[in-house]
């Protein structure tokens, strides 16, 4: 089961030689952020600074998801698509029929009220409690990563948000920059959940939000999930969990975890926007929004005692975000094939930049299934934002890059197995698109063709060895030049 809150799995961490602490004075102004980065691309440990240059008494962590193990340990599990099973795996179920069937099912499908949030009128960020005037947003470390950020920015604070209509809870990681010692600019993007509760509040006096620094592991991770709108994100990280989130509800009527560091709690008014960046973003460029983003006015703070501030970098990968993405593609396997069930596997390639490039792989029955299945993907939820989509057969290996250009070079027909998209929605951040958000979209169906699809000729016969030769060979070869023979490639 998950860690309930960030000093746990801190704790953890430290046990399983997973963490290192630095005691050297570092600026969360580009020195704290650098120290991190050559740590991620080291693919090194979780990292805690204990001496904050210009922000005494506080800590600074960072890296704590930058591998897929830690981020098993965060969630206590085994494989990650355990918890994605949690959530639809009742829908794989044989429905019961007999009486004693339907009694053994009433627990496996009312399963999900162990995930619900509860509410608690405990909290541990209730130490100290800042108001008004006395907010002061440059006390907190913040970090300035690279030397043309406009700014300073909260890298992996929770923006929570609760929908006018629904009541469901939003958790999203996005970009904050500080306006003002009161004042931040959220940076959600138009695809962005926390962007429709927004809208849907266009017109009212002011929309409560509350950013949260720390947490529930299972919490911190949801904000950067892409959980399908309307469910509300304290379930999604119940499952995520195993058990579910203790909230507290704040002044404003947002809810929180109980065990955060720092909770930010205000408002963000329907008509007030702000320029926000340059910000160095994932894609490896800056990127300086044309348009305004909502202000959020900052009423109240929240902390603990020698509050840890949690922060991230991103730029050209591999950082830490890429595994973030990795454990995505894990969680989301089984949701996604239990809405396109001809997928057995699926890799966003960690240099695709998760929204970049997109390979799956297909148990094909019927013609013109592998475009199918590129048009389906591009018509659901955080798929439709990815560029490039690749299918192969269910016998090649979506995670073997060599495997893959070798379905590409072999099975696509540029004249046939291409589709192009032209001005499609995509990642508002892609520095190639024509305008923000409207770009270019391009699939490629790598799989072998059927007749219907060649012309009505038969796909040629992939040569194969005698399986008794092959057999007899490779133990004659491991035998004279010892190891194992390499597979197919």
């Amino acid at each position: 089961m998950a860690y309930r809150n960030l000093r746990e799995y801190l704790n953890a961490l430290e046990k399983s030689d997973n963490l290192i602490q630095v005691e050297e004075k570092l600026s969360p102004v580009l020195e704290i952020p650098e120290f991190l980065r050559q740590v991620m691309l080291r693919k090194g440990p979780a990292v805690l600074f204990n001496n904050v240059k210009g922000h005494p008494g506080w800590r600074v962590a960072g890296n704590l998801f930058g591998s897929l193990d830690r981020i098993k340990l965060a969630l206590g599990l085994e494989r990650l698509e355990e918890a994605g099973w949690r959530l639809v795996g009742n829908l794989w179920r044989k429905p019961p029929y007999t009486l004693t069937e339907k009694i053994k099912a009433v627990k496996l499908l009312t399963g999900l009220e162990s995930y619900l949030p509860s509410e608690t009128g405990v909290a541990a960020f209730k130490d100290i409690v800042v108001e008004g005037r006395d907010v002061n947003l440059y006390s907190l470390p913040a970090f300035k990563t690279w030397p043309g950020d406009g700014g300073r920015y909260f890298t992996f604070a929770q923006t929570v948000t609760v929908n006018p209509s629904t009541g469901s809870a939003s958790i999203g990681v996005y970009r904050l920059m500080i306006k003002s010692p009161r004042e931040l600019v959220i940076h959600w993007q138009m695809h962005k959940r926390g962007r429709l509760n927004y809208l849907e509040s266009s017109g009212r006096e002011g929309m409560p939000v509350a950013v949260v620094i720390g947490g529930d592991p299972a919490f911190m991770l949801t904000g950067a999930m892409p959980v399908p709108h309307p469910m509300d994100k304290y379930l999604f990280a119940g499952a995520l969990a195993g058990r579910g989130v203790r909230v507290y509800i704040l002044p404003n009527g947002v809810p929180v975890p109980s065990g955060a560091e720092v909770v930010l709690e205000g408002y963000v008014s329907p008509e007030r926007t702000s320029g926000e960046g340059p910000f160095g973003d994932h894609w490896g460029y800056y990127d300086k929004p044309t348009h305004g983003f909502p202000v959020m006015e900052v009423e109240r703070v929240w902390m603990r005692e020698s509050p840890i501030f949690v922060g991230t970098i991103v730029g050209r990968p591999p950082l830490e975000d890429a595994w973030i993405g990795k454990a995505v593609e894990r969680v989301f396997l089984p949701i996604i094939r239990t809405v396109i069930p001809e997928i057995v596997e699926v890799n966003f390639p960690v240099y695709g930049v998760f929204q970049g490039l997109m390979i799956v792989s297909v148990r094909k029955t019927f013609p013109g299934q592998g475009k199918k299945v590129i048009n389906a993907l591009w018509g659901v939820g955080q798929t439709s934002l990815t560029k490039i989509i690749v299918v192969v057969d269910e016998d090649i290996d979506p995670h073997n890059i060599d495997q893959v250009i070798w379905a590409v070079s072999s099975n696509v027909n540029p004249q046939r197995d291409v589709l192009v998209l032209r001005d499609a929605h995509t990642d508002h951040l892609d520095p190639s698109a024509r305008v923000p958000g409207i770009g270019g979209k391009l699939g490629l169906d790598a799989t072998r063709k059927f007749r219907e699809e060649n012309d009505c000729r038969d796909w040629p016969e992939e040569v194969r060895q005698d399986p008794l030769v092959e057999e007899a060979m490779k133990r004659l070869v491991e035998k004279l030049l010892g190891g194992e023979v390499s597979g197919r490639v």
